[in-house]
């Protein structure tokens, strides 16, 4: 029997006694690198796995290389590693000046410190690691057939608690979404042969896909989830390439880890779903320090750190839990109703029931209550990233949030508003940039109120609509690039209030908010959809929200249809 087959084999319970050896003799097989002397373990780490109390896990997908050298020398994410400081690090391109052992060392203790261990996968040109504050007890590589230059590195990680973490550092290839599809299938087929169900399991890393639709992610939903929230930067942009037009990042956990998914706070600020880490948008970038604005946005730094955190169960924790039962994600309450926050406790007495507009801010229903419910009068502003957190009013770090965000509608009656991108013209007839537009559609049954909404292009704010601006159930309102440019007797058209939408015609993102902030819609243009003059790209089918876009011309004999259906016809 190989030493590979044997590790699998053993009992769980027999790890930590002979794991020491058993890393050695694996590593001396494998020509990998774990550097884990027990003797050099820092302070923060002994406190950490021997806490008593629920731990803060924090994970992070990094690929943050920069220059030209694919490597972390210039030392751009370096700063970020050190001002967004991880637990677990998923890393591409893991290089650093000579490469020798001593040089990732001396990366491994500036980035992280001299406590973390590390793997690195060995012989190959942009090598996958983990880095990991926690204790690395075994590691390695499985095979990634379809590239030549790296592997899937894991390594088995003896966090806090009862179970251990197992990460997996992947960096698929740019190719094709069917090739990453076929790395997706190995890679699960290595998991379901090595992995014991029994404990956390976490990929992460540079999955180059392009959407959140490539049947990559169907196949790694068999071990992980892939599911919605995701994670955000201070703006709310889910991208995460670095022209934040593509989710190309992923740290995706079983479904026994999401379990304890919690907000990422640092500093004074809270991301309800996890990070994407875009030091040129984050605000105070103080509470990031050393990171600086500009290093996201550093030559050769092509990707954005993505950071998700978890309260998992340290060693010897107590039963004690909450669980939001509703609103626990997908409804849609209307402003000003009267609805009921329910929960369930176990162990805690009394709690303190908050709720967030924007996954952010968060406002304080009651610091107190018990009973497991409290009536609540739902706010007057609209939002379509609403969160309600429970958590024991003696202890905070015992909590839970909504599953998942919910919506809050200004329509009034008993209806909901749904208001997305229906058609835009990037590349307007001639060379009239008056004549660009953006056309919102609202297909629910109520009215919504757009007051204080934005439309962004890639670069800025284009159009804020004045107040008392609202979308009646089944009709458009279109923003233009000047008033020159709406055509006479185009319904439901104003002009962009900063006299421009400054589309790009080799593509643009578009991204519609609310007032509070949150992203309502967003749809990333490629070339082929703004590269012909006069015709708009649209919806297919047209006036739906879960439709593709595909040139004008794909769905009518028009050009172009703002204000009224691909067919012309009035809404």
């Amino acid at each position: 029997m190989s030493l590979k087959q044997d590790l699998f084999r053993r009992p769980a319970a027999s790890w930590r006694t002979w794991s020491f050896t058993l890393v050695c003799a694996a590593l001396s097989a494998c020509g990998g690198s774990v550097e884990a002397d027990a003797d050099e373990t820092a302070p923060e780490l002994v406190a950490r796995e021997d806490s008593l109390a629920n731990v803060r896990l924090r994970l992070m997908a990094a690929n943050l290389s920069s220059g030209t050298g694919q490597d972390y020398d210039p030392g751009h994410g370096i700063r970020i590693f050190q001002g967004t400081d991880a637990d677990v690090v998923m890393i591409q391109e893991f290089n650093y000046k000579t490469d020798s052992a001593a040089d990732i060392r001396s990366f491994v203790d500036t980035a992280f410190g001299t406590g973390f261990s590390y793997y690195r996968e060995a012989g190959a040109q942009i090598p996958n690691g983990i880095i990991s504050r926690y204790p690395i007890i075994a590691s390695g590589e499985w095979d990634d057939t379809q590239v030549s230059n790296r592997d899937f590195a894991w390594a088995r990680i003896n966090i806090p608690g009862p179970k251990d973490l197992w990460a997996i550092s992947v960096h698929l290839l740019t190719t094709s979404s069917s090739i990453r599809n076929t790395e997706a299938s190995n890679l699960v087929k290595f998991i379901n042969a090595n992995v014991p169900a029994g404990d956390f399991l976490v990929i992460g890393g540079d999955f180059n896909t392009g959407s959140r639709s490539e049947a990559a992610f169907s196949t790694f939903s068999s071990v992980v989830s892939t599911a919605s929230p995701y994670p955000a930067d201070r703006n709310g942009n889910t991208n995460t390439n670095a022209g934040r037009s593509s989710p190309y990042d992923h740290v995706l956990v079983d479904s026994d880890l999401r379990a304890y998914q919690t907000s990422v706070v640092i500093g004074s600020s809270t991301f309800a779903n996890g990070l994407v880490a875009d030091t040129r948008v984050y605000s105070p970038i103080s509470d990031i320090s050393p990171a600086v604005s500009g290093d996201s946005g550093a030559s050769g730094m092509q990707h954005m750190g993505i950071i998700k955190d978890f309260l998992i169960p340290g060693d010897g924790t107590t039963s004690s839990s909450v669980t939001v039962l509703s609103p626990n994600g997908g409804e849609s309450w209307v402003a000003g109703s009267a609805h009921t926050i329910t929960w369930s406790a176990s162990g805690v007495t009394n709690v303190k029931v908050e709720y967030s507009l924007n996954g952010s801010t968060w406002t304080t229903l009651t610091s107190s209550a018990s009973g497991g419910s409290v009536a609540w009068t739902v706010p007057s502003s609209a939002s379509t990233n609403a969160w309600v957190r429970v958590s024991d009013a003696s202890d905070a770090s015992t909590s839970d949030l909504s599953n998942a965000a919910f919506a809050i509608t200004t329509g009034g009656g008993s209806g909901t508003g749904n208001v997305f991108i229906n058609e835009v013209l990037i590349n307007e007839p001639g060379s009239d940039v008056n004549g660009e537009f953006v056309e919102l559609v609202n297909s629910g049954t109520a009215a919504v109120d757009l007051s204080g909404w934005t439309v962004s292009d890639s670069t800025n704010v284009r159009h804020t609509f004045a107040s008392g601006t609202t979308v009646a159930a089944g009709k458009a309102v279109v923003v233009f690039g000047g008033a020159a440019g709406i055509p006479s007797g185009t319904v439901g058209a104003v002009a962009a209030s900063t006299g421009t939408l400054g589309l790009g015609n080799s593509g643009d993102t578009i991204t519609v908010k609310n007032s509070a902030g949150t992203a309502v819609d967003t749809a990333t243009f490629a070339s082929s959809l703004a590269g012909t003059d006069g015709v708009s790209a649209n919806r297919s089918p047209d006036a739906s929200s879960t439709g593709g876009f595909v040139l004008h011309t794909g769905v009518s004999s028009l050009s172009s249809s703002p204000g009224t259906r691909a067919s012309g016809s009035a809404f």
